[in-house]
Formats: C-alpha cells, sequence, structure tokens
C-alpha cells in the first residue's frame, strides 16, 4: 500500500510517519494491512494542494492507494482577514486532491474539525449533527468537507479537536512555557472540547484507510474540559510551580468567535472499525512524559 501525506511536516503529518515506521502507535499495533505500507510525504515548500495543475500532476506520478490530507490554514484568527489563503488551502486545495484521488482510484482521508459547528449546545455532536460554522476557519473547513464529499467517492472526512503531537507548537507546549516563566497564568474556562493527542488520530486514521468505511467520521479523545482544566492537568502533569487562574471568553477576546461547547461523539467509529481514543487526561500524561524525555535528551 502506498499512502500520500500532505502537511507531513505538521503535527499530524510526523506521528503517520513515525507510526508507519515503527508499526505500532501507543495505542498498539497499527492495523496489519498498512504494516510496511510506503510513506510518501509532501509540505507545502514541495506541493501547494492550491496548486491544481501540480497536484493533479503529483498524484498522477506517484498513484497511491491512499491520500490524508492533514495540510491546512489552522491560524483560526489570521483566516478572519486572509479570506483568499483559506479560500485556497481550506477548501480548494481540498477540492484539487479530491480531483486528483478520484483520477487515479485513490482514497482520499480529509482531516476537518469542530469549528463546523455553532459551539452553542450543551451536548457532545454526533457525524449527523447540522453544521453551522462561525468563523472563516470554520466556514473554509466546511466547504473543503462538501468539496471532498462530492469530488470523491472514496471519501473519509475524519473531525477533530484540541490536537496536539511532538513537534510544532501547541496549546500543552504553549503552557508548559508559560508556566515555567511565569507565576500566574489566566486560561478561559467557558469554552469546553475535547483535547486529541495526534498519536492517537494517527492510529484511528490508518485504522481507516484499509477499509470502504467512507463518510464523516468524528475521533477526538475521550472525554471532554474546558481549556481551563487542560491547562491546570498540563502544569500537574508536569510538576510545574505556575499557577492557572480561570477566566472567561469575554474577559479574553479574539478576533475570531470560538465555540463555547464543541465536543465530539465518536459515534461512526464505534459504529465501525471501533473507537480506541484514550481519555484525555491519560494520553495527555503519557505526553508529557515523553515530551519531557525527549528535552533531555535534546
Amino acid at each position: 500500500m502506498k499512502i500520500f501525506v500532505t502537511g507531513a511536516k505538521g503535527q499530524l503529518g510526523n506521528e503517520l510517519a513515525r507510526l508507519l515506521r515503527e508499526g505500532k502507535s501507543e495505542i498498539g499495533p497499527i492495523p496489519e494491512p498498512v504494516q510496511g505500507a510506503e510513506f510518501i510525504g509532501v509540505d507545502i515548500d514541495e506541493l501547494d494542494i492550491a496548486d491544481r495543475a501540480a497536484t493533479l500532476a503529483r498524484i498522477k506520478q506517484e498513484q497511491p492507494d491512499v491520500i490524508i490530507n492533514c495540510a491546512a490554514m489552522t491560524n483560526v484568527n489570521a483566516c478572519e482577514t486572509e479570506l483568499e489563503t483559506a479560500m485556497k488551502v481550506n477548501a480548494i486545495g481540498v477540492r484539487n486532491l479530491a480531483d486528483a484521488a478520484s483520477n487515479v482510484g485513490a482514497k482520499l482521508i480529509h482531516v476537518s474539525t469542530d469549528y463546523v459547528f455553532a459551539g452553542n449546545g450543551d451536548k457532545p455532536y454526533v457525524e449527523w449533527d447540522t453544521c453551522d460554522p462561525q468563523s472563516v476557519y470554520g466556514k473554509s473547513k466546511r466547504l473543503g468537507e462538501e468539496y471532498a464529499l462530492t469530488h470523491c467517492a472514496k471519501t473519509f472526512i475524519v473531525r477533530t479537536a484540541w490536537l496536539y503531537g511532538y513537534v510544532g507548537n501547541n496549546f500543552v507546549k504553549t503552557m508548559r512555557k508559560l508556566a515555567a516563566a511565569k507565576p500566574e497564568i489566566t486560561v478561559v474556562n467557558d469554552q469546553r472540547g475535547n483535547p486529541t493527542n495526534a498519536n492517537d488520530l494517527a492510529h484511528h486514521l490508518l485504522k481507516l484507510a484499509p477499509t470502504e468505511e467512507y463518510g464523516i467520521y468524528h475521533c477526538t479523545g475521550s472525554g471532554e474540559c474546558s481549556w481551563y482544566d487542560f491547562a491546570v492537568k498540563i502544569v500537574e502533569y508536569s510538576g510545574l510551580p505556575g499557577k492557572i487562574k480561570p477566566c472567561t471568553t469575554e474577559q479574553y477576546p479574539t478576533p475570531a468567535k470560538r465555540p463555547a461547547y464543541s465536543s465530539l461523539d465518536n459515534l461512526m467509529l464505534r459504529c465501525t472499525v471501533g473507537d480506541e481514543m484514550r481519555d484525555w487526561d491519560v494520553a495527555l500524561r503519557e505526553y508529557i512524559q515523553k515530551l519531557d524525555q525527549m528535552e533531555e535528551l535534546a
């Protein structure tokens, strides 16, 4: 099997490469059909998915069995002012990949987001719930979903949230740096969701890859919390002295509207390939332990 990954230098792309290289994730062995699969990873410096001709040509050249799209403009605030870039990367780029996949008979796994929902409910969203994105980021990602489903029959849409991995920047690393440098950090306590370990997400993308269980999926860490709760656990598990102080979204305004409640229910996973996503705090504890080890070796 040949797996082509866009956004390969990011948090999720790196985990996919690691799992295919090592044959296992922190959850356990990856599925037998993807053991030994050939990994082809590209990032923006090698392939701009918004470039239609280049994307179609590269996929035709590689002839992959599966395309996993991890490329995205994820700076939520920047999307509010950089509409064209958000549109090109999060929507048109996905359309290009979907057409390219369809041309060579490949499957497309497109990674999406909880921001496609309004975030004003009080129970976890399931896959059939109505999308109503409130930000440019969410709207561009939703359009990308629609393009993928329309342009490639063999499509998996996998929505995730609050992602953190071992490379690049993320909320966990930011909180660790701040807690080590400041006596007190203020974090919003009225936005709830599901922290998701990129290693766990990568494992489930590889579970889907060999199947024909096409459709929309939610794939996030088990359980939910607020950003404040998340930060408290990060500091606790890191053994850092910083104190976390709660605040409201109103006290910490941002250019883009954040969903107040965007927890996702992994219903489709449970009904098909199985949901092995770890409890968010269990996955976080192991992540921090490994991060500490990596920093000691650096």
